[in-house]
């Protein structure tokens, strides 16, 4: 093991070089991360910030496939694919990340990626949530992970999720700003750094309950997965039609509204038999805008005072569906209760909870 172990540190070092001048992007990111030998490992995993090496996978493959192995650790961990995995299912997670990442490297470096590498054309310039979602939705295109690399458990004392967020935005920062001194930063990676600002609430735990009648009926569960391991929600039947209205008022800055908009995608997002219809408010309504996870946002509109009676009039003829309205909560509301399931998203420094007439208050964090 010593003697491959030095060997092994003159490969990962020559491979950084040879990746330094394809790509200073990437090279840059690479050094972020702590590589090792791992007996234990499959093949190679990472943790979210270290990544190991197998030494008999690693021993095993040629100059350039190593090389592409290596990126393809550093991206799961700089793109955060471990933390962003939330409560989804974990194969199929990794079936999704292989899927966005193998994509970026294939389209942004000359690197061969090794047989048996997933790959998806038609879906890899998505961000990882929504191939997710795709395969949920397409379960014949669910293909087999035969390298299963995002080591999901606290090993290698990664922190949490805040801790690699604040680490990897710094190495994608530096990066960055030596990529625009020596070229540009990769296109598939500004795809995937569009996602890692998005939403900042779990919408899937968020709307579980409005979605099945009980979190412990597996009832809606897809059989044909769970000899694969994959217990996938098919949710048959049952669908969730979500009314989201975003403040266009003059409290609100353009930047908190596109925050909102970013919760809204989040919405989205979270299951695959989701309807949703976007409204903006502010004392008029402007809406129903239909949207689709793949779809453009229309332009807000808005800018007078706050008033949240008109949108409740028109969501009250429509109680079986949950109303999500984000909002710094500083406005007129409904003399009374609307019929709907109500959960206000709230901006940093709106309105005190208690202040809430109805409905359950979520708040984002500044």
């Amino acid at each position: 093991m010593h003697a491959y172990e030095a060997k092994f540190r003159r490969r990962v070092s020559a491979a950084l070089l040879r990746l330094r001048s394809a790509s200073p992007f990437f090279a840059s990111l690479a050094l972020f991360a702590r590589i090792e030998l791992d007996e234990s490992a499959p093949t190679a995993q990472t943790n979210g910030r270290d990544i190991w090496f197998n030494p008999d996978f690693g021993r095993n493959l040629g100059a350039n496939e190593f090389e592409a192995v290596l990126l393809h650790e550093v991206l799961h961990a700089a793109l955060l694919h471990v933390p962003r995995r939330g409560t989804r299912e974990p194969v199929l997670w990794n079936i999704a990340a292989d899927i966005v990442v193998n994509g970026i490297i294939a389209g942004e470096t000359k690197l061969k990626l090794p047989v048996g590498a997933l790959r998806d054309r038609d879906w890899e310039k998505f961000h990882v949530e929504e191939v997710y979602d795709l395969l949920i939705r397409h379960p014949q295109r669910v293909p087999i992970l035969q390298w299963n690399d995002l080591r999901l458990d606290a090993r290698g004392g990664t922190g949490d999720g805040s801790d690699l967020e604040t680490y990897w935005r710094h190495a994608r920062e530096q990066a960055a700003t030596l990529a625009r001194a020596h070229g540009k930063v990769p296109a598939g990676m500004k795809r995937e750094f569009g996602a890692l600002g998005a939403s900042k609430l779990d919408w899937r735990s968020y709307l579980w309950r409005f979605l099945v009648r009980t979190p412990v009926d597996f009832q809606g569960f897809d059989r044909r997965f769970i000899g694969r391991g994959l217990y996938l929600e098919n949710l048959e039947g049952e669908t969730l039609r979500v009314l989201a209205c975003v403040d266009t008022s003059g409290s609100i800055d353009s930047a908190l509204i596109t925050q909102f908009l970013s919760e809204v995608a989040g919405i989205l997002r979270a299951y695959p038999h989701l309807q949703c219809d976007l409204y903006f408010a502010d004392a008029a309504l402007d809406g129903p805008h239909p949207l689709s996870l793949y779809g453009d946002f229309p332009v807000p509109r808005g800018g007078g005072g706050t008033d949240f009676r008109p949108f409740f009039r028109v969501a009250s003829e429509e109680e079986s569906s949950v109303c999500v309205y984000l909002t710094d909560g500083f406005g007129s509301f409904p003399d009374a209760e609307p019929p709907n399931a109500v959960l206000w998203c709230v901006a940093p420094g709106g309105l005190e909870d208690e202040a809430f007439p109805f409905g359950e208050i979520v708040r984002l964090n500044g």
